[in-house]
Order: structure tokens, then sequence, then C-alpha cells
């Protein structure tokens, strides 16, 4: 997995708006390119909703944080991390860091707050962390949602003025400038309140 993949593959996307997969509809790669566009726009809404992605860089990465104090401890709120291999706090090998959310291992959730020794912070505040940073697998939830959004845009095309259904029918519906309702309802869990800076 790489940072900020698509969440799903075009074969899984087709299967789901039965292009492919159906047993009386034969394989056809005709809508690939679209599939694979829908795919990739709808996994960023996802981060763009989530205020984070869910992959993981390719090899530990040096990224630099605002320390705080959090009552007597400092502490840096980082970008999301699941495993220590790798890790450096400022330049330096720690023996038990000590990660919050103190259960997010346990849970199979990130890392999100480290505490920080003030040895480690710089003169304007700031700490250096290397890491393996990133998810080490994509959540279920967000598999899922990234289907529903990516189908909504491939269905998009087939309404150029962002309108879809029949107003014959009754069954109008003005198509929104921000993921699916029941997309945000899948992906609140994993919403960060803001991005580490």
């Amino acid at each position: 997995m790489v940072w900020g993949p698509d969440y799903v593959e075009v074969d899984d996307l087709a299967e789901f708006v039965r292009i492919k997969g159906v047993a009386d509809i034969p394989d056809d790669t005709t809508d690939d390119a679209q599939l694979a566009l829908a795919i990739a726009a709808a996994s960023r809404a996802i981060d763009r909703h989530c205020r984070r992605q869910f992959g993981v860089v390719a090899a530990p990465e040096a990224r630099r944080y605002t320390v705080r104090w959090r009552g007597s401890y400092l502490v840096a709120d980082i970008d999301d991390l699941m495993t220590t291999t790798g890790l450096l706090v400022g330049g330096l090998v720690v023996a038990s860091p000590e990660f919050l959310p103190l259960n997010a291992a346990a849970e199979g959730k990130p890392w999100t707050t480290l505490e920080v020794a003030d040895s480690a912070v710089d003169d304007r505040g700031r700490v250096e962390v290397t890491a393996l940073w990133g998810w080490t697998t994509v959540p279920p939830s967000v598999v899922e949602a990234c289907l529903l959004q990516a189908s909504r845009v491939f269905a998009r095309r087939g309404s150029p003025f962002g309108v879809a259904g029949s107003p014959a029918d009754g069954s109008e519906i003005r198509l929104l400038a921000k993921v699916d309702p029941d997309v945000a309802v899948s992906l609140e869990p994993f919403r960060r309140k803001a991005r580490p800076r």
C-alpha cells in the first residue's frame, strides 16, 4: 500500500455497479478508465472528509510537529501511526514511546498523539519524528464507503447538470457537492478533529 492510495480496485467497483462479475454480464473493460477516475475522486473525497488518508508511506520518513503542553506532559499531535518500525523522536530511538490514544493498537486504530521528552524539542517548540506513517490496512468501512461514493461519481456522468432521476416519476434528486450521507455516517468514527501541525 502507498500513501494516499485508491481504496478499491477497478474490478471491485465494476462488480459493485454490476458491470463485471454478474452471471449474465460478460467481463467488460470499456468503462475501466472512467471507473479508475471515479475511484480516485472518491478516495480523495474520503481523505478530505476524514482529514486523514488510509495508506502508508513506503519507508520511514521524518516529519516535524509543534509541541504543546497537555497537563504536565509535552505532546505532539502527529499523523496517523500504527507501527513503531523505524521510529525516531528528535533523531533518537525511544525505548518505550508513549502514544495516545492508549488503546488505539488494540482497537485497530492509529496513534495520533505522542508524548515528547523536553530534550527532543528544538528551540522553536517543534519535534522531528521519523516513522512509517499511515495505516497498515484500510478499514472495511472505508472500503465500503469508497465503493458507494465512487459509484455515485461514476453515475454522475449520466447527469451533467447535477440532477439524477426523473421529475415525471417523482424520483428527481439533486446530487450533493459532498460525500454521500450514508458514506458520511460510515466514515464518522474515522474523522479527525483537525490535521496535525
